[in-house]
């Protein structure tokens, strides 16, 4: 029986981006933290082409791959969480190029801040095509995260603390207590995504796991990643069902836990707001989508209780 190790890395994918994943898997050859230290779940979830008859994980000695047959991100967390012998886990996605020094700042702060229970770092977007100057504002929904001082908080409407899912870390008895919710209630397993739909939040569900069993979360200038960023992900359309997306599975989240006016709240509509969505096509059909979202978070709501 083999000892438990202090870090477990999950990597889920469907389908991937072979250049993406290969950046992915090389950047995990330069970690400065031992390699006895830590082990690399690569969670296959449903791809057409099974990845172990593909990619070789050999060149890491505590590499595996894991099938996760059932679709949707969330399952194939829960499955690596089920599969991980690390006293933290760190979740990377196949579009994450971590720092060198990721893991071991990983662990020093696992050490240091024990009072933590999930915590992240910069998220810096390498673009394959540059964002339309209009699609700024939106940028922050692709999981792309920058400032300048640590930050931590114990309060789960402290958003600006919140680690996102791409390199997020989380202590392996938060992560258990998590799988038990969603195996509890899965209505839960709707917030990650599944194939081709874009609903989100399962990360910020297992961060507020945290709080829930007296921990904090924070964010770390320390650590680091390059967020890989397709250029059909910058694009209206896929902007626009995003918004969408992350519109119903936020208010699904609050609804979950029972929050009242949560941060899926769409506020309330100024007139110049109202005069720029009549005039304007691009903000009509965003505030639309907001609308779509909510309406249709609204009847899974209803049709799940």
């Amino acid at each position: 029986m083999t000892s438990p190790r202090p870090c477990s890395v999950i990597i889920c994918t469907h389908n991937p981006r072979p250049d993406y994943l290969r950046r992915t898997l090389d950047a995990l050859k330069t970690q400065t933290l031992p390699v006895e230290q830590w082990e690399v779940l690569l969670i296959d979830n449903a791809s057409k082409e099974r990845l172990a008859d593909k990619w070789d994980l050999s060149r890491h000695p505590n590499a595996r791959h894991v099938r996760e047959e059932k679709l949707g991100l969330t399952h194939a967390r829960l499955c690596g969480i089920g599969a991980a012998a690390g006293d933290i886990v760190v979740f990377i996605d196949d579009d994450n190029v971590i720092d060198p020094n990721y893991l071991k700042q990983a662990m020093s702060i696992s050490n240091d801040w024990p009072m933590l229970g999930a915590w992240g770092g910069q998220i810096v977007a390498e673009f394959e095509e540059a964002p339309a100057k209009w699609s700024e504002p939106f940028l922050g929904l692709l999981a792309i995260r920058e400032f300048q001082r640590d930050i931590w908080a114990n309060s789960k409407h402290a958003f600006d603390a919140m680690p996102c899912g791409a390199g997020m870390i989380v202590r392996k008895s938060i992560c258990s207590a998590y799988k038990a919710k969603v195996e509890s209630d899965p209505r839960r397993a709707l917030l990650g995504r599944r194939g081709a739909n874009l609903a989100s939040c399962e990360d910020s569900d297992l961060a507020y796991t945290a709080i829930d069993l007296g921990y904090g979360f924070g964010l770390f200038q320390a650590l680091k990643l390059t967020h890989l960023i397709p250029k059909v992900r910058v694009s209206e359309d896929y902007l626009i069902r995003l918004i969408e997306q992350m519109t119903l599975s936020t208010a699904l989240l609050n609804a979950i836990r029972a929050e009242a006016n949560g941060n899926g709240e769409i506020p309330k509509t100024g007139l110049a707001r109202l005069s720029e969505i009549m005039t304007d096509s691009r903000a009509r059909q965003i505030f639309l989508a907001r609308r779509r979202g909510k309406k249709a978070a609204a009847r899974l709501i209803s049709s799940l209780s």
